[in-house]
């Protein structure tokens, strides 16, 4: 198969872009282990930047669920979790709307020649749901995307973007050309394992924080046109 591109940009959701939000996790924890959504405690650490799982089973042990009842619940919690996603869909482009300049930096990225998908702790029926509100269309590949439900460990997903671009695509994904995009320091550490390049955004970490991970940039917020060339010359550099 003949297949060419300028590149692959892999975008973080949760915090990229769309502000995070944890009403979904609560309602889900909530109904999957029989607890009121005001006795659910999230874990002080390990919630952003982590998939799904581990957050929810952290979040049930520590509201008060034995840890093995809380792993048992793991295969409740995705059809819970699908069914609060699009029961909420609506609230969720209201309280939730993409960050100014998300739709822009897609679309030219994508006018530019790039592949872009998703690289999430969102199990993929929620990831959908989120996606779908950017009103992007085919712009983001959502086939070639990682979700927290094809792995736990989030370090295990850059290897599930390269095997479904192979299998859709028929050649290598070249990991110094393919450039995360995230918000916290788990999307710079998840891109460095993998060998990828890595654009962080100060939406919720202050610049300096961010910086200390060593990114290769680190932008104050998605202007499309600074989301571009930052991207392109980290491609081209490559």
């Amino acid at each position: 198969m003949d297949h060419r591109d300028a590149g692959v940009v892999v975008w973080d959701v949760d915090g990229t872009l769309i502000p995070a939000d944890l009403r979904w996790l609560r309602r889900s924890v909530a109904q999957t282990y029989g607890v009121g959504e005001s006795s659910v405690v999230f874990p002080k650490t390990k919630v952003h930047g982590y998939t799904d799982e581990s957050i929810v089973v952290d979040t049930a042990v520590a509201s008060g669920i034995a840890p093995a009842d809380a792993e048992a619940g793991l295969a409740r919690f995705s059809t819970v979790l699908a069914a609060v996603m699009q029961a909420g869909r609506d609230e969720l482009a209201r309280v939730q709307p993409a960050y100014p300049g998300v739709a822009e930096s897609i679309a030219e990225l994508h006018r530019r020649g790039f592949v872009q998908t998703v690289l999430t702790g969102n199990l993929r029926a929620a990831a959908e749901v989120k996606v779908a509100s950017l009103n992007v269309r085919d712009e983001l590949d959502l086939q070639i995307g990682a979700y927290g439900s094809d792995h736990r460990d989030r370090f295990q997903l850059a290897a599930v973007v390269a095997r479904r671009y192979r299998d859709k695509f028929g050649v290598e994904l070249a990991p110094e050309r393919t450039v995360v995009v995230g918000d916290a320091p788990n999307d710079i550490a998840c891109a460095r394992y993998a060998g990828f390049r890595v654009v962080v955004v100060a939406h919720r970490e202050s610049r300096e924080e961010l910086a200390s991970h060593d990114p290769d940039a680190v932008l104050d917020h998605l202007d499309p046109e600074l989301v571009v060339a930052t991207i392109t010359s980290l491609v081209r550099e490559g």
